[in-house]
């Protein structure tokens, strides 16, 4: 795929970058390459291969899922100067 130096400059203003004239056709190269490795890795055959969640083959070590802390509301609520329905009631600041 040839890349047209509207398609460079418009690229660069997508991706917030301010390239100089002089660099447009190296950006073109190097994307044109980049596009025909994508290409080329679409040709290959994986047909017969198990899809994979990770590249090695091992489990990963959890910690037990237990409950390792309480809710104490009434504990702190008890220093509050006024609460209601398990809420702390604070004056009104908007009118």
């Amino acid at each position: 795929m040839a890349f047209s130096k509207h398609d460079i400059e418009q690229i660069a203003h997508l991706a917030r970058l301010e390239i100089s004239e002089a660099d447009v056709p190296v950006y073109a190269a190097k994307l044109d390459r980049i596009i025909g490795f994508i290409d080329e890795l679409a040709q290959a055959d994986t047909g017969d291969l198990l899809p994979m969640a990770h590249s090695l083959d091992m489990s990963q070590r959890l910690r037990p899922d237990e409950v390792t802390e309480s809710v104490e509301r009434d504990y702190y609520q008890a220093n509050a100067p006024e609460t209601a329905h398990g809420l702390y009631v604070v004056p009104r600041v908007i009118d």
